[in-house]
């Protein structure tokens, strides 16, 4: 059997780029390369993608909607980094760390939706409190979101490194202030709540890394009372569910005297730029505590996550092109 043949649908996006950048140089697959001067020619493309075996759609929701009805061959394969098909029950949810039903429909589907970055760091915090039975699905929850620039794609990145630049720009932003983020439903579905969380966006003048931060009160908790066995449940959740590979982690136990957590420790949202992993960070105390989720947002947050999909749909080890 030949090599799988994979074609990039939007390659010139910030995600497609990235995506290109981890597989260019893989001698595994095949990738299929559109003639620059045809790449808005809807038959060359659905040429190319119908000669894929598997295919990433990187493109505004609208366009993809589109380009998955160019899909004629029943035997290509389709990840999907818009946020078009995240709670479409019909596509697999590209997170294979939260279950291994996760992973077992990602294995076996011919679509996935890949995850949005702010939805990954509160979903990884959220959704195995909930499946653990330790958060009620009808908890009133806010998270915060710190983003690196490149989150915003070509047109940010762009307006932040510009020359002579407006001063705001040296400051961070909140954004997505009328609770319409268009991640909001990804969150609210997949963690099975029955309420999205206030949520609260921030882009800040650093080019990539993620830092999303869910609070809690102990009381809205069940079966827990410290905060040793909140890190603890989340530990071994993460243990059982992540396998060997560990692309998703939880770091040190809080309460233990050797951790490092103390009145001045600090966490840096960029600490994980060029990883493919996230590590969450339990901080706080028994009463009141949060959970940061580190990560890329262009990696586990988006390119590194669609590659690692990729890995899982077409046989290949799970890690393969990534940097953990």
């Amino acid at each position: 059997m030949g090599k799988p043949i994979v074609y990039i649908d939007g390659k010139e996006g910030t995600t497609g780029l990235q995506i290109y950048d981890r597989l260019a140089a893989r001698e595994d697959i095949e990738l299929l390369l559109i003639d620059e001067d045809k790449r808005k020619d809807p038959q060359e493309r659905g040429k190319l993608m119908n000669q894929a075996d598997l295919m990433f759609l990187c493109l505004p929701d609208a366009a993809a909607v589109e380009a998955v009805g160019l899909v004629t061959n029943r035997s290509t394969r389709i990840i999907d980094c818009s946020t078009a098909h995240r709670t479409n029950p019909d596509w697999a949810y590209g997170f294979p760390e939260l279950s291994a039903e996760h992973r077992g429909n990602i294995v076996t589907s011919k679509r996935v939706a890949n995850p949005g970055c702010h939805a990954t760091g509160f979903i990884s915090i959220v959704y195995p409190l909930v499946k653990l039975g330790i958060l009620p699905a009808d908890a009133a929850l806010s998270c915060c979101s710190l983003t690196g620039y490149s989150g915003g794609g070509k047109s940010m990145i762009a307006q932040y490194e510009q020359e002579n630049r407006p001063p705001a720009f040296s400051s961070p932003a909140l954004y997505g202030l009328m609770q319409n983020h268009k991640h909001l439903p990804e969150m609210e579905k997949v963690c099975g709540l029955e309420t999205p969380p206030v949520f609260l966006p921030v882009v800040d003048d650093y080019y990539k890394g993620m830092a999303g931060t869910v609070p809690f009160h102990m009381s809205q908790l069940r079966g827990v009372s410290t905060l040793h066995e909140v890190w603890e449940a989340l530990h071994r959740y993460y243990l059982e569910t992540a396998g060997p590979e560990g692309i998703v982690r939880v770091e040190m136990d809080p309460t233990d005297p050797e951790s490092g957590v103390d009145a001045g420790f600090k966490i840096y949202a960029n600490i994980l730029r060029n990883k493919d992993c996230l590590s969450l960070v339990v901080t706080g105390n028994d009463r009141r505590f949060t959970v940061t989720a580190l990560f890329d947002n262009l990696g586990k947050g988006a390119s590194g996550a669609a590659v690692q999909n990729m890995n899982l749909m077409l046989g290949f080890e799970e890690t393969a092109g990534l940097s953990l």
